[in-house]
């Protein structure tokens, strides 16, 4: 009977010790990131404090203002309402129910209104989430003003080699850009097991290798035939700039855009470990002030010119913010709105063009009243709202241009 309880006494001292490890592993009390503060990211009570801080959850990189060039100011009050589901609503309901946390508007290169909800200010960095598409798109753009590309038709694997035979690999720069790449990855937000929900969390949670997780993914309808919205396109493309210029993400960002527009504040980019050895997500997670937001849909109303200098190729823009394909239309594929390069449009044929995040990230341009709106929120009904959100975004372009 000794030896029973010996043999209990051991295998449960070996079960106290494995909890012990697992509990450490866990929490990991000697570090500033663990699988639990990543495990309260995906809290639904936290979605105010994640959107605004994402630095106290995720590791980072800062992206300095090298050349902060504060834009010009003419501040006044904004009374904006408008006719939606039945019913008339106003400006400061929407911005209640959609529970935003920061709204800059821009007429004529001047902000003309900047307010700040639900604990945020004019120095918060709200997470930008997929909005940090448009900025990746934009850099494959300057890379190939600049010449580093000849052609959006080549090969990522012509400037990434590690991926190099993959699926990803054989796709064009083109192709990743328009969402069109045909390969089998599943986006699905709502299931923490899909690809997407792997891709953001084992990166945290394991410091995995996020170049490497795409490799085995494959191709199972041609590339260029459908629009399947996919964050690992964008990542792909990452990793091409990351090639081309042998700098990581956030040194480039901070390099061709931010010290380029003159942003205003310091922003960060965030990484799947801390350190130099971090790689960026190339498909979300910069971090930045509401009014740099806005200063980069006023640099892509302006075509992509900056203080005389032409930083983005002619024709970019356009080509960018309009469908390049059938496929690509507004409701071809998702309803009210369609997709150029890494850029959405909606249904309307006013040409007006916005860059998106999920849970209600939003650079709206609108070339036509030369109005910029940049809107930050934590909305979880951020998608039913789309329809609502074009409403109220007209309703402040309209009153701001005077036309209300």
């Amino acid at each position: 009977m000794n030896i029973v309880y010996r043999i209990l006494g051991g295998i449960l001292l070996v079960a106290v010790v494995l909890a012990m490890i697992a509990a450490g592993w866990y929490y990991r009390p000697w570090s500033d990131y663990s699988p639990s503060r990543v495990a309260d990211a995906f809290n639904p009570d936290n979605i105010v404090d994640v959107s605004l801080g994402m630095s106290s959850y995720f590791p980072y990189a800062d992206i300095e203002a090298t050349r902060p060039d504060p834009l010009p100011r003419a501040l006044e009050p904004l009374q904006a309402s408008y006719d939606f589901d039945g019913e008339t609503r106003t400006l400061e309901q929407y911005l209640e129910a959609s529970n935003s946390l920061g709204l800059v508007v821009m007429r004529d290169g001047i902000i003309v209104h900047e307010r700040y909800l639900n604990g945020a200010d004019a120095d918060s960095r709200p997470t930008s989430w997929s909005v940090a598409k448009s900025f990746v798109a934009s850099l494959i753009a300057i890379a190939m003003h600049e010449g580093h590309i000849d052609s959006l038709d080549q090969l990522a694997q012509e400037f990434a080699p590690q991926f190099e035979g993959s699926a990803f690999g054989e796709t064009s720069l083109r192709h990743l850009l328009m969402m069109s790449t045909g390969i089998d990855f599943i986006e699905d937000y709502d299931d923490p097991d899909s690809d997407i929900g792997v891709l953001f969390r084992d990166p945290f949670v394991f410091g995995s290798d996020i170049d490497e997780a795409l490799l085995d993914f494959e191709r199972e309808t041609e590339a260029g035939t459908e629009l399947d919205y996919i964050s690992s396109s964008t990542h792909i493309l990452s990793a091409v700039l990351r090639s081309i210029y042998d700098l990581p993400l956030h040194e480039i960002v901070q390099q061709k855009i931010w010290t380029s527009l003159g942003m205003e504040g310091q922003a960060y980019w965030n990484q799947n470990v801390p350190g130099e050895s971090g790689v960026a997500l190339g498909y979300c997670c910069l971090n930045a002030r509401p009014v740099d937001y806005a200063r980069f849909g006023q640099w892509y109303l302006q075509d992509g010119v900056w203080e005389g200098e032409r930083l983005l190729p002619e024709g970019w823009v356009d080509m960018a913010t309009t469908a390049n394909a059938p496929f690509q239309e507004a409701d071809a594929t998702y309803p009210l709105r369609g997709y150029g390069l890494h850029f959405w449009f909606p249904e309307t044929d006013r040409g007006e063009f916005f860059a998106a995040g999920i849970y209600g990230q939003y650079i709206w341009v609108d070339p036509s009243r030369s109005i910029v709106i940049a809107r930050l929120a934590a909305d979880p009904q951020w998608g039913a709202r789309t329809g609502e959100t074009f409403a109220a975004f007209r309703a402040i372009a309209a009153t701001v241009a005077g036309e209300e």
